[in-house]
């Protein structure tokens, strides 16, 4: 899965190539755009289907599972795949695993593409933790008042936090069990600094909860809890499968493409 091997034919070259792309984040719709834009390139997106709404894409789109690594690599096989690309989000460890175990076992090449984590800067008041669990316990040192963006999976997590009060913001509604004191906000970003330090305010939040997406989309609340003082709560990312090299944008997959993987293995 790394980036720099090289092959002899552009993939500008290739007549009807077929490219996978694992998505759900806004660099798997930034790519499918550029792909869909060269001739001779089908594009399929693939959805895990946890979003109700997901935004447009271009080329295919599918949604669903595959049925493990197993699955998906039969898929591979079955609708010729060229190319597989791992756009999913930093936090989505088993859709990466099986990926790779996929790509692998049906001899398509395959590229991880991850934006690169948030970094703490001065003033921050950044805690680290590798769970969600670390975070809840966590908490009640912290604040009273949380806001908690770590979207609506694992939110079980929290449910015994009856002490404190939670903003919870989600994509889609979250489901039940929930901390007895919760307000749920539905909103999807971008966010703008001026937006979630009015929201922080308004909230008299006192500590933030976050996992480590990275990017520019979500990251305005951590600037406004910079400001505000208020701590931050960053859970950290899982780690990739062994011998996996992530890229950190669509241009660095593009320019990965146009080197010529078409025909080589992992």
């Amino acid at each position: 899965m790394s980036p720099h091997a090289r092959a002899d034919t552009p993939a500008s070259a290739h007549a009807h190539a077929h490219v996978l792309v694992l998505g759900g984040t806004a660099e798997a719709r930034e790519l499918a755009a550029a792909l869909t834009a060269r001739p001779g390139i089908r594009v399929t997106t693939s959805l895990a289907g946890r979003v109700s709404r997901p935004g447009a894409l271009d080329g295919d789109v599918r949604v669903g599972g595959f049925g493990g690594a197993e699955g998906l690599a039969r898929w591979l096989r079955s609708e010729r795949v060229d190319t597989l690309v791992d756009a999913t989000h930093p936090f989505a460890a088993g859709i990466t695993a099986n990926a790779v175990r996929a790509a692998r076992a049906a001899g398509v090449p395959a590229i991880v593409l991850r934006r690169p984590g948030w970094q703490a800067g001065p003033g921050d008041r950044w805690h680290s933790t590798t769970s969600l669990t670390e975070a809840a316990d966590l908490l009640p040192s912290l604040g009273r008042r949380v806001f908690l963006t770590t979207g609506r999976l694992g939110l079980a997590t929290f449910a015994p936090l009856s002490e404190l009060h939670f903003l919870l913001r989600s994509v889609d509604p979250p489901e039940p069990p929930l901390p007895p004191h919760t307000e749920v906000l539905l909103a999807r970003g971008p966010f703008t600094v001026e937006d979630e330090t009015t929201l922080l305010r308004e909230h008299a939040i006192e500590v933030l909860v976050t996992k480590d997406s990275g990017g520019a989309a979500t990251s305005a609340k951590l600037t406004a809890a910079r400001t505000l003082g208020v701590p931050v709560v960053v859970v950290r990312r899982p780690p990739l499968p062994e011998g996996v090299t992530p890229v950190a944008d669509v241009s660095e997959v593009l320019a990965w493409l146009d080197g010529g993987l078409w025909g080589t293995g992992l």
